[in-house]
């Protein structure tokens, strides 16, 4: 608190000590540059960023393909021998495929799918066993070329 000298008209010195408001701490010291902070910021980022589009490519998307692709040709191979009513004039009912060699046969087409779609050059094989699920699933074995994707199929699948 401030007092005036009634003589002079100016101020006198307190009678206690004042001490500083916080205010004038603040003002007192000197500001803190926060380009370092932003810096260490940015540079993290960076770095993050970069480590997670080098794990996300050398994560082995494109490596897979091949994988795909044999065990697409192992599902068509447990699948089993397929009859083949192609030559008869009058084909007899054959029986239907047991619900695991159905599931096989599905499997077989994805994966091939799958392997196809990150890799063009699996999609012969594809197409193929595709054609050979589209027989085996409507259970006509007297289709040709149904026939002919399941030998196309078995020899793509022995060259890999």
């Amino acid at each position: 608190m401030r007092t005036v000298d009634q003589g002079t008209g100016t101020d006198a010195e307190p009678d206690f000590d004042e001490s500083p408001t916080e205010s004038e701490e603040v003002k007192a010291a000197p500001p803190q540059s926060r380009r370092m902070l932003v810096l260490c910021a940015v540079a993290g980022f960076v770095l993050g960023g970069g480590v997670l589009g080098l794990l996300w490519g050398l994560s082995g998307v494109h490596a897979g393909a091949l994988d795909d692709a044999l065990a697409a040709c192992q599902a068509l191979d447990r699948v089993g021998e397929l009859p083949d009513t192609s030559r008869d004039a009058q084909p007899s009912l054959t029986p239907g495929l047991t619900p695991e060699r159905l599931h096989r046969m599905t499997a077989a087409r994805e994966l091939s799918a799958a392997a196809a779609q990150v890799n063009a050059t699996y999609q012969p094989l594809a197409d193929h066993i595709d054609g050979v699920s589209r027989m085996v699933l409507s259970l006509h074995f007297n289709d040709i070329s149904g026939q002919r994707h399941l030998v196309q199929a078995q020899e793509l699948c022995g060259r890999l």
